[in-house]
């Protein structure tokens, strides 16, 4: 974000925490594309992370960029025990980290003339109200936050317990000290406006859809499943609705044995998903058919949904919908839930269905398995229409938002 005379006080404090997973989730991957942009940009900027006392710590920016693109290398391309080792070393040493520059300050580097932005882009430590204020208080600064979703308070019933409270003064915290947001969808800044009304002010919300990365390459391809197959992308959680696939999977190989596509789900095993882990560890019936692939690496996962004859998204609820333009992207029809994140981010390239639906479901899926497809040749041809969102049109949209904030009475020194 190139904001003529605005510093980016932006937070790695998510990415430093998760060293050495394999695969990324959704927040995770938006964190790393800001970091990525900013330390690409001519943006004046620093790296800062919060500590478990609540205080705002600068970062030695050499060690910030060599972490971040080990990181990418790692959720793009995979790798060994070693290099997932050697995360975890680097961000431990972030976590000790202060950068030594005489006099420098988070708030005031680069000689800055206007008043810093605090950006903070997953929802790490936003519960923390006071933390915030103090920081903000402290330090002088505008904030600025970026809200994923709702779904932990407008759905409990898919969240750990006790998640739903936790999220709720996540959005306090915005509600009463952000001083602008950003949100990837209409549907999220729809859920995300009555509390702000309620909490008395009136802030602005940017609506700025992800970007979608550039499909990475792998050297050796995968071994692909032997018969046609479908993929569903993400983890594995009540409310994507696996098991509404795996009972339709079942049903599919009592009804056609041998000439039952097969089913690949990409993503690790998340909570409260007894029954899912019933049927994926003890169901005969699945044997052969279904397939687990829980850390792979986003070249893996690019190449199993480029030969996939679908993507399946059954998905409950939904902020944005990384699975669903991760796959137009690589030219995979897409059939997913009619939910209002996903139709707003699929326009009329998916076909769209109840989460409940199972009928309808099976019907699509059984089409799509054939070959020829009338059905799924007339989807591959609206998405030839196709434009994926680009990250540089959300850092746009993000950039402009900040000229504005500092720009207005009260944003400069």
């Amino acid at each position: 974000m190139d904001a003529p005379g605005a510093v980016i006080v932006f937070d790695v404090s998510r990415l430093i925490a998760c060293a050495g997973r394999v695969t990324p989730s959704g927040i995770e991957r938006v964190e790393l594309a800001y970091a990525r942009h900013l330390i690409a940009g001519a943006t004046p900027r620093c790296f800062v992370r919060i500590t478990r006392w609540g205080r705002l710590a600068s970062l030695p920016p050499p060690a910030v960029e060599r972490y971040v693109q080990a990181l990418t290398a790692l959720w793009r391309l995979g790798s060994g025990v070693g290099r997932r080792s050697g995360l975890r070393l680097a961000a431990l040493r972030l976590r000790f980290a202060r950068w030594s520059r005489p006099r420098a300050s988070p708030t005031r580097p680069f000689g800055a003339t206007t008043k810093p932005v605090y950006l903070l882009v997953s929802h790490h430590h936003l519960e923390k109200h006071a933390v915030v204020a103090r920081l903000k208080r402290r330090h002088g600064m505008s904030f600025v936050c970026l809200v994923h979703d709702l779904i932990p308070i407008q759905f409990p019933e898919y969240a750990r317990p006790g998640q739903n409270l936790q999220h709720q003064r996540r959005i306090e915290t915005v509600a009463a000290l952000a001083d602008a947001i950003v949100v990837p969808s209409a549907a999220t800044a729809a859920a995300l406006r009555p509390w702000i009304r309620g909490g008395g002010r009136n802030l602005p919300i940017t609506v700025a859809p992800f970007g979608v990365e550039p499909p990475a390459i792998q050297a050796a391809e995968p071994a692909l499943p032997e018969r046609p197959y479908f993929v569903c992308l993400g983890t594995i959680e009540a409310r994507k609705n696996h098991l509404l696939l795996l009972n339709l999977w079942r049903d599919f190989v009592a009804r056609n044995g041998g000439r039952t596509p097969g089913l690949v789900l990409i993503g690790r095993r998340g909570w409260e998903i007894e029954n899912t882990i019933d049927m994926l560890d003890r169901c005969p019936a699945l044997r052969g058919y279904v397939r687990e692939h829980s850390t792979a690496p986003d070249a893996q996962a690019t190449q199993l949904l480029k030969n996939a004859r679908a993507l399946l998204l059954p998905a409950y609820a939904e902020g944005f919908g990384f699975p669903l333009i991760e796959a137009l992207a690589c030219g995979t029809p897409v059939l997913c839930s009619d939910i209002p994140a996903l139709r707003e981010l699929g326009g009329a390239i998916p076909e769209y269905f109840d989460p409940l639906d199972g009928a309808a479901w099976r019907a699509a899926i059984v089409e799509y398995a054939a070959d020829p497809s009338p059905r799924r040749d007339a989807q591959l041809q609206r998405l030839a229409l196709w434009r994926p969102p680009r990250w540089a049109d959300h850092f746009a949209a993000v950039e402009a938002l900040v000229a504005e904030l500092t720009a207005a009475p009260g944003g400069g020194c």
